[in-house]
């Protein structure tokens, strides 16, 4: 292999507690990977309520950039839903709204009053969160923000904006609006025309290779970088990039995104948007190469991380190993409650509903992290044999990808409680994915099995088979949802 055959990449990802500047060389069958910069990402809380500190997390992104060096290519993907408004001058007006901001409360109610809930799932496929980009503009009709906006950018989009000085809504994370149809991947203007929204605030709809344009002038001169440099987009929604690159080998699997979220579910072709599918609370989201991201959204390790923060962060190897000498399955919770959205008393809020459950309610860290280790993998159980049954599509292995995949007991309960073998890795998934993107916009890698083959093939995996007893997994399933 020659040093011009293998190309760089810089991937933005950026997490909701962290962001990550990574660099990917890509060659002739190999894929490696390495962080050139990871920086926080501490929401604020002011006055007015939870926002994200957006200019620091652009500065992260310089400061990684600059750190990278040269590279072939740029592209960003964050989490979902939230956004930034811009004036007539293309000026930002405010920090974005975080997801978990009170805002939201009760707004959904107020939505289905002109679009019934089930009308608005049959013609979008968003399974209900509160958080979601239509019920934040709802929120938001009478503010002030958005009278003077002129345009709305998902965080994503506003990033690459800042870099370039181009505007475009990138399609996977446009799915997770609740204003996009997923079955003609556009917007559903009846859903934004009867709930007064104006679809005009967003910039044109890109799609996963698009380019994005070149790197500003200042840009380079900040980042040390030689142009041109140009942006590609990737799928920009973190999960998206992250279900490109699950290395799977054939077409029956599942995957759980694990992070903050878990995300668990399919990979098909056309959306579910049946009734019974909207009650079981499932979400059709895109993917790469127009795929449907069939997917629960489950609480995740943020119900830990919560925990941990308020213990005063003890060292998480000592804490899993004394979890895993607790009883298993004494106690669990429903780990996809509303409940556990808002951050602070989280172990209290989990002993809480062990205690209206009438289970034993853990009373030690030890205690408390077995309790949601054992409940994130029966969602993780439920959520997959639900998504086999509502889609008809039955599967072999589950792939956890993203960090959770370090939480060797998580993906061994997992394994256990879904009966079925997991393959964890690579925890970098969203970051690979978005350079495979991009050296695939740039033809250095085939389709998207392609793109899969070299994952499995250049990244460490473990695979954990099922032990145990199913029975103790029913059992538990049924003291938690009563069938």
């Amino acid at each position: 292999m020659t040093a011009t055959s293998v190309r760089t990449y810089a991937a933005v990802d950026l997490g909701a507690s962290s962001g990550r500047v990574m660099v990917g060389r890509v060659g002739p069958g190999s894929l490696d990977l390495a962080e050139a910069h990871r920086f926080p990402n501490r929401p604020v809380r002011v006055p007015e309520g939870l926002r994200w500190d957006i200019l620091a997390l652009y500065a992260g992104v310089l400061d990684g950039l600059r750190a990278a060096g040269q590279v072939d290519s740029v592209g960003i993907d964050s989490w979902a839903v939230d956004y930034g408004l811009l004036d007539a001058d293309g000026a930002l007006l405010g920090n974005p709204v975080h997801y978990r901001d009170a805002r939201t409360e009760g707004v959904a109610e107020k939505v289905w009053a002109t679009v019934p809930a089930a009308e608005l799932y049959a013609a979008t496929g968003l399974q209900y969160a509160p958080f979601n980009t239509l019920y934040q503009l709802t929120a938001a009709r009478s503010s002030a923000q958005l009278a003077h906006a002129e345009r709305l950018l998902l965080v994503p989009d506003l990033l690459t904006y800042w870099l370039t000085g181009e505007a475009g809504t990138e399609l996977t994370n446009a799915s997770t609006t609740q204003l996009i149809d997923p079955r003609t991947r556009d917007w559903s203007y009846d859903v934004a025309q009867r709930l007064g929204i104006d679809l005009g605030l967003f910039a044109p709809l890109r799609r996963p290779g698009d380019p994005a344009g070149l790197l500003r002038p200042e840009v380079l001169a900040e980042t040390g970088l030689r142009g041109p440099v140009p942006v590609t987009t990737v799928g920009s929604h973190d999960t998206a990039s992250a279900v490109a690159a699950v290395p799977a080998v054939r077409e029956r699997f599942a995957y759980i995104c694990t992070g903050t979220w878990s995300l668990a579910g399919l990979e098909l072709d056309a959306p579910v948007l049946t009734e019974p599918s909207r009650l079981a609370n499932f979400t059709n989201e895109l993917g790469l190469d127009d795929t449907v991201r069939y997917l629960r959204n489950i609480m995740g390790l943020w119900l830990l991380q919560e925990c941990v923060r308020e213990w005063g962060n003890p060292d998480l190897p000592q804490l899993l190993s004394a979890a895993a000498e607790q009883p298993p399955l004494r106690s669990v919770v429903d780990a996809g409650d509303a409940a556990f959205l808002a951050p602070g008393r989280m172990p209290q809020r989990i002993a809480d509903a062990c205690r209206a459950l009438g289970q034993p309610v853990p009373d030690s860290p030890a205690g408390i992290t077995r309790c949601i280790l054992d409940s994130l993998a029966l969602a993780h159980r439920r959520a997959v044999a639900e998504a086999q049954s509502l889609a008809d599509h039955p599967v072999d292995v589950v792939h956890i990808v993203g960090g959770g995949t370090r939480n060797a007991p998580l993906c061994q309960l997992t394994a256990d409680a879904c009966g079925l073998p997991v393959v964890a890795g690579p925890a970098e998934a969203a970051a690979l994915g978005n350079v495979l993107v991009q050296a695939r916009a740039g033809g250095l890698v085939g389709d998207r099995a392609a793109m899969r083959e070299l994952v499995a093939r250049t990244q460490p995996l473990e695979r954990y088979e099922p032990r145990g007893n199913p029975a103790l997994w029913r059992a538990a399933e049924a003291r938690l949802t009563g069938r």
